[in-house]
């Protein structure tokens, strides 16, 4: 029998709908990374327009729980136990990633009863007794597939009688599968800063050790990638009226750079432990590091500090490819350290020399990563020549005054321009 022209023209009206709902969905799930604003709009766009109810399930790997977004409210979010679905429609789908379409009738609920045949979809309260109150209802349970991956499970009722037919259970696996694409990316984009972050504290000391009668300051901008884990470190240890400050950069980004990063900080505390003197330091560390497989390298800049009963400090200083510190005078003069050195890892028997130099109450010594130094902004670099005639008028100051005044003069200069990791390390003699 034909169908009505009547039949026909809602038909056609459906799928028009559908189409410029899928549209609107590509759309809004395009433009963010942003995985709990997503999780939000996945949810917005399929409740009322899909389904009468929505809600997600997504594995959360920092607990082995499970992440429940939705129901009656799209912001309603909780980590529950991986129980609540054992054994459960839900499991089987987010196992198989195999979609289930289920009818719960008058007599049924969504606890797991098997009263004709049913299963149940998730044992969480909130969520049953929202789906309970909408039978009779079918709920239709889709895979989150994405990157060959089953990541999750959308949970959508529709009740009244309502029900999905075989085109709209295909047009609601379109939305799915570009759901979980969406979900998926935003996850992975929240998780990779999540890490950046994490990797860039473990990189760095938490808070500088006092160091007797000295003050100790240092600054670390990370570049504008900030989700890029950068290579730039610094740290002080020692005891008794001697330490060693060292600080660095590892060629690179990413996670190379991180590991390079700890294993370089480490073979300098454990170099040091045996043997503090800064060229004997930094060539364990040429040795333990070289590797003729890698292009990577590090430039270090390694100082020691021993101080005395006036107030004052010797210093040893030896460096690895890395600019040489700076010597801020109390009475305003500027000293750069003459010292060079082959960068780690460039050469297998590098050999390190030392410079001595004596620290008087008030005097500061500064290290600094090259993210100082060539720092690009509209007149060129920012240059060692820049660095030593902005540090006069801060004669006698507090390090971390130092360090402060320096970082935003660089960060002037390259006037919202892009930047290296800029890392900087000052030590003043005196309280």
């Amino acid at each position: 029998m034909a169908q009505q022209p009547s039949a026909i023209q809602a038909e056609l009206a459906a799928a028009a709908q559908r189409r410029g709902l899928m549209d609107s969905i590509e759309v809004d799930l395009a433009g963010s990374l942003n995985y709990r604003r997503t999780v939000l709009r996945v949810l917005s766009l399929i409740r009322p327009a899909i389904a009468d109810w929505a809600a997600l399930v997504m594995p959360d790997n920092r607990t082995g729980g499970l992440e429940v977004h939705g129901g009656d409210d799209v912001a309603f979010t909780e980590v529950v136990p991986r129980s609540v679905i054992d054994g459960l429609a839900t499991d089987r789908v987010l196992r198989t990633g195999h979609r289930e379409l289920l009818h719960f009738g008058i007599g049924t609920d969504a606890t797991g009863s098997a009263e004709h045949g049913m299963f149940g979809i998730i044992r969480h309260p909130r969520l049953r007794e929202q789906v309970d109150a909408l039978r009779p209802a079918d709920v239709l349970l889709l895979g989150l597939t994405a990157r060959g991956a089953t990541v999750g499970v959308l949970m959508m009722t529709r009740g009244q009688g309502r029900g999905f037919d075989g085109e709209e259970v295909a047009f609601a696996e379109r939305v799915a599968s570009r759901a979980a694409v969406a979900l998926d990316s935003a996850r992975l984009y929240e998780e990779r800063g999540r890490v950046a972050s994490i990797l860039q504290r473990s990189l760095r000391p938490p808070a500088l050790p006092e160091v007797g009668d000295m003050r100790l300051a240092a600054r670390y901008r990370p570049s504008a990638e900030h989700l890029e884990i950068g290579g730039d470190f610094y740290d002080v240890f020692g005891a008794d009226g001697d330490w060693l400050l060292a600080l660095g950069d590892v060629c690179g980004k990413g996670v190379e750079a991180a590991a390079l990063t700890g294993q370089t900080r480490q073979s300098l505390r454990t170099a040091a432990y045996f043997d503090p003197r800064p060229a004997v330091v930094l060539g364990a560390l040429n040795h333990v590091l070289w590797d003729p497989g890698s292009d990577q390298f590090v430039t270090v800049a390694c100082a020691r500090v021993r101080t005395s009963a006036d107030g004052g400090a010797d210093v040893e200083i030896a460096v690895a490819g890395h600019p040489a510190p700076i010597v801020l005078r109390a009475g305003g003069v500027v000293e750069q350290v003459e010292i060079f050195g082959t960068a780690i890892r460039l050469a297998p028997q590098a050999k390190y020399r030392t410079a001595t130099l004596r620290l008087e109450r008030g005097d500061t010594l500064l290290m600094f990563t090259d993210g100082v130094d060539e720092a690009r902004g509209a007149d060129g670099f920012y240059g060692v020549d820049r660095l030593t005639a902005l540090l006069p008028a801060y004669a006698g100051a507090a390090p971390d005054v130092v360090c402060e005044a320096i970082e935003q003069d660089v960060i002037e200069f390259v006037d919202g321009g892009p930047h290296d990791d800029i890392a900087l390390l000052a030590v003043t003699c005196g309280r």
